[in-house]
């Protein structure tokens, strides 16, 4: 059986013809596209539809965090999107509660996950935020990756650099999304935990978040099968 293409690449834009134009000229070279905040609060569930009319599954990345009741609800107004997303995500240090608030409202056909900790954070900035000084950043996206799966949710958000662990202590079908994936000639921006994407397969990352690196090229399409048929 092939395996699924794991390229979501991130359209990261305000710009609905823009997006629509990065996703037309993708086609079936990624599995995923992920609209964020960025595209989300600009165009709202009009741009939403518009892009997922397309075909492409979607990654709808809002990183939901807040009480419970707010998280649940916001949650299955979103279930309400048609095509509803393939995956949502919430962020794991809404806490237990909440994650079980958020799985209420999300249905199997959708992926539920938790962002643990994010890939423009090092260990030194966890800290200084008053996470546990004993704790590393792998250490910590492990002990939310653990709560996460206590919660039922179905996988995690967590840089590649911190995969090793959970890999090792989570059930093999627990979903992993990895954004922080940098082929070796672009530049790492704004994210500190980085690796390749031949790196991250290797760790076990099931879905690989991938931006600029195929959105700023020429030809997106071309950059993706590149990627992809480096994985191979």
């Amino acid at each position: 059986m092939k395996s699924p293409n794991p390229i979501c690449v991130a359209i990261d834009t305000p710009d609905v013809s823009r997006a629509l134009t990065l996703v037309k000229a993708l086609g079936t070279s990624v599995g995923h596209v992920k609209l964020g905040m960025e595209f989300f609060y600009a165009n709202g569930a009009a741009g939403y539809v518009a892009v997922a009319e397309q075909g492409i599954p979607v990654f709808l990345d809002l990183k939901l965090h807040d009480i419970p009741n707010t998280v649940e609800q916001g949650l299955r107004s979103l279930m309400r999107l048609a095509p509803p997303p393939a995956i949502v995500n919430v962020h794991a240090t809404g806490g237990l509660d909440m994650m079980k608030a958020a799985r209420n409202a999300v249905p199997p056909s959708t992926r539920l996950i938790a962002v643990t900790v994010l890939t423009s954070l090092s260990t030194e900035n966890i800290h200084a935020a008053g996470f546990d000084p004993a704790r590393d950043t792998a250490a910590h996206a492990l002990n939310l990756a653990r709560l996460t799966h206590a919660a039922g949710l179905d996988g995690i958000v967590c840089s590649p650099l911190d995969l090793a662990g959970v890999r090792k202590a989570l059930p093999r079908e627990f979903f992993t999304v990895v954004p922080g994936i940098r082929p070796t000639d672009t530049a790492a921006n704004d994210q500190k935990r980085i690796a390749t994407p031949q790196a991250a397969i290797a760790a076990g990352a099931n879905v690989l978040v991938i931006g600029r690196a195929i959105t700023g090229a020429a030809d997106p399409a071309q950059a993706a099968e590149r990627i992809l048929r480096s994985l191979t």
